[in-house]
């Protein structure tokens, strides 16, 4: 089960960079092979998020139960259907100086064995490439 964790710093407020991951709508605007978002209110202060990812003539579509702490400054998100047998995300935002330190945690596995051993290789790496997106979309939006 690939677990990865990604630190990044950027010169924009926490505040500002939780609005940027929580503003779940605007991802197929910036994020790679997002192609599609629905979002709608869910029980206990969280959002359901159905997103649609493109990987050239295959589109998959998988809900999450997304939650954003505003007082603790995290979003977590977990997979509640799709092709993962489990997905599990969380992003924190520190204050560093006049930025913000970035961790973003990522665990997941594919549910399909022979899916999995070509799909989670390159969905890992995309992670990295995801995390940039939001970065670059911050420098546009905030810059």
């Amino acid at each position: 089960m690939p677990q990865l964790e990604f630190t990044r710093k950027v010169a924009f407020s926490p505040d500002l960079m939780l609005k940027l991951v929580a503003d779940l709508k605007s991802y197929p605007d910036f994020i790679p092979n997002c192609s599609g978002m629905g979002v709608r209110n869910g029980e206990d202060n969280c959002q359901l998020a159905l997103m649609e990812i493109s990987f050239g003539p295959i589109l998959q579509s998988y809900t999450s139960r997304v939650d954003i702490d505003e007082k603790l400054l995290t979003i977590s998100a977990e997979a509640i259907d799709g092709p993962f047998s489990h997905l599990i995300s969380k992003w924190t935002f520190l204050p560093d100086g006049a930025g913000t330190k970035i961790s973003f945690e990522i665990d997941f596995q594919i549910a399909n064995p022979m899916i999995a051993a070509i799909a989670e290789p390159a969905f890992a790496k995309k992670q990295e490439e995801i995390l940039d997106a939001f970065i670059d979309e911050a420098q546009r939006r905030y810059g």
